[in-house]
């Protein structure tokens, strides 16, 4: 294979795989019934004090606020928000903005570096992305599963340059409606749909080799 062929696939992986990183966490923030479902799994009427359609109410605006390509203010229907916690939502939206760019553009330049790959009859892109697509989900849920507290400490030290997402529920009682476990619900989910994505590469990868493979032989 030619060298630049080689450095072409390599680099379709990489595409192809924060492709389906931000395809997993644009897919798990606009998966509400994961959040309903924790609503009574996790109790979180009985803790916050708030009633069930109240806290459906607000998470929605949440998601929808997040969820738009367009800048706008968040606005919670029935709870209070100070302005560190405006600040700090507007800096989570700026993140999940990076992966909605990269689930869209993304895809696109996925979709395009295929179509390539299928004309040169390459696959090895493909097992590469399921490597990659493998290892980094893995490796992150297990720290998840043992150590959930001290991840989502170091998470947000990384991410954020102030102590702003450190919320006082009397300023921000949003911050009642949305525990820690439910986080890690959404993490896993995450994790999740990017092992999906890489069994689905592994599998194409497989199936197109040996079709290739019966090609050259026939």
């Amino acid at each position: 294979m030619k060298k630049g062929l080689r450095w072409a696939q390599a680099g379709l992986a990489i595409v192809l795989t924060l492709t389906i990183i931000g395809i997993s966490v644009v897919g798990t923030l606009a998966f509400r019934p994961l959040y309903y479902r924790d609503m009574e799994k996790l109790r979180i009427a009985e803790y916050s004090g708030y009633s069930e359609d109240e806290i459906r109410e607000n998470y929605d605006a949440l998601i929808d606020y997040n969820m738009a390509w367009k800048d706008g203010d968040l606005s919670f229907p029935t709870l209070p928000m100070s302005e560190t916690g405006k600040i700090h939502f507007e800096e989570v939206k700026e993140i999940f903005d990076i992966f909605k760019y990269l689930a869209t553009f993304g895809g696109v330049l996925s979709v395009l570096g295929i179509v390539f790959m299928a004309k040169k009859k390459e696959c090895r892109y493909l097992k590469m992305t399921a490597i990659l697509s493998c290892g980094l989900p893995v490796a992150l849920g297990i720290l998840v599963a043992l150590f959930w507290d001290r991840v989502f400490v170091i998470f947000h030290k990384i991410f954020f340059r102030n102590n702003y997402w450190i919320f006082d529920s009397r300023t921000d009682p949003v911050i009642t409606i949305l525990p820690d476990e439910f986080f890690m619900h959404c993490a896993l989910m995450i994790f999740g749909g990017v092992l999906f994505g890489a069994a689905v590469c592994l599998v194409s990868y497989l199936i197109l080799r040996r079709r290739i493979q019966t090609e050259h032989n026939s």
